[in-house]
């Protein structure tokens, strides 16, 4: 069986072959016409890495559509909380060069009607492999279970199976770009 460690270095490797701004266009096209993020007032997303589904067009069009837009901004060596935004003159870089943002602090979780995730590799029952720190598995434990997860990557990023620990955070839903 394929350890956590084996898996992410699979996926490195793929992300070299792989990579493409057309492959996140599709991507975000099918995650913004899902119905649970058609119907969400409040989502939390997330200020895409350049190997990762690039997602500011899809914040840009939620904020103009007066959507409450939450992004995480990692504040400890284990911890992130959510902040408001409102555009990008509200991101700054912050740590592992992640763009974060600089708006309000927002703690009511129990208001957060979809989570969008990303991960290094997602299988058919929504497990998630993230990049080995915790960040997302720690502070998804802490949101409604009425709060829809959804990951999104690209079709590569999909495989039979992602190993699993028991405090890894199953998706809803997994969305690429197929």
């Amino acid at each position: 069986m394929t350890t956590k460690q084996e898996l992410r270095q699979t996926i490195r490797l793929r992300k070299k072959q792989h990579h493409s701004a057309d492959e996140s266009s599709a991507v975000i096209q099918r995650l913004a016409a899902h119905p649970w993020v058609r119907q969400a007032h409040t989502l939390l997303l997330y200020s895409a890495l350049p190997d990762e589904v690039q997602t500011q067009s899809l914040l840009d069009l939620l904020t103009a559509d007066g959507r409450q837009v939450l992004l995480p901004r990692v504040v400890s060596a284990t911890e992130m909380e959510l902040c408001r935004y409102t555009g990008r003159h509200d991101l700054q870089t912050g740590a592992y060069g992640i763009m974060e943002p600089t708006g309000d602090v927002f703690t009511r979780y129990e208001d957060i009607d979809v989570a969008v995730i990303p991960g290094m590799a997602f299988d058919a029952e929504g497990h998630r492999l993230g990049r080995g720190k915790g960040y997302y598995d720690r502070f998804l434990a802490r949101l409604h279970p009425s709060t829809h997860l959804i990951g999104i990557c690209f079709s590569w990023q999909l495989v039979d199976h992602v190993p699993t620990d028991r405090y890894d955070v199953r998706m809803d839903c997994v969305i690429s770009q197929t």
